[in-house]
């Protein structure tokens, strides 16, 4: 059996309403955020998981309790979003008016991380979920979660870019006929 990985991003927040930088700031799930995540127990409930891990930020391991996986997930550090460091809580369109150009997935952020550091922890992640062939699923935020998908692919981090990922959705990663062929299954799902 080759193993998957389901992929989950937290609900929605105040700050991925407004389109802020949302990293390392706790913030809660709005009323929106909740009613999706809790839709996500309907979605997710044919699908049997031997593990589960969620970043350890509140936004995460909400969604992960609404959606009935709180009790088997493992708080993991390595999923906490990007850290955004100056630009935390800033939207893209006042980072670009002092910055022309600028690009997270190319450019990191000051005082922050590179997009290097997020795959490498993104790579220790893979490392994990790739020690068993089983089905995990994994709750955090959309950045880490596309830079996961690209390193999945074998795809330097900054291809994260290229991976749309809305709110409170479900994308699977997998293999097409053995471990040699990492794919994705489902995208964004929602």
């Amino acid at each position: 059996m080759l193993g998957s990985v389901t992929l989950v991003r937290h609900g929605e927040t105040a700050w991925s309403a407004s389109g802020q930088h949302t990293g390392r700031t706790d913030i809660p799930l709005t009323e929106v955020g909740e009613r999706k995540a809790r839709a996500l127990r309907e979605r997710l409930a044919s699908a049997a998981f031997d593990r589960a891990f969620a970043s350890p930020l509140k936004r995460a391991m909400r969604t992960c309790e609404l959606a009935g996986f709180g009790e088997l997930a493992k708080a993991d550090p390595d999923l906490l979003e990007w850290d955004y460091g100056d630009y935390e809580g800033r939207k893209t369109s006042e980072i670009l008016a002092e910055r022309p150009g600028w690009r997270l997935f190319r450019d990191g952020c000051p005082h922050g991380e590179q997009p290097a550091d997020v795959g490498a922890r993104a790579d220790r992640v893979i490392a994990r979920l790739r020690e068993k062939d089983d089905r995990a699923i994994v709750f955090s935020s959309g950045h880490i979660l596309r830079v996961l998908a690209a390193r999945w692919l074998g795809l330097a981090p900054s291809e994260g870019r290229l991976f749309k990922l809305d709110t409170a959705s479900v994308s699977i990663l997998g293999y097409e006929h053995d471990k040699s062929e990492p794919v994705i299954a489902l995208w964004n799902q929602v």
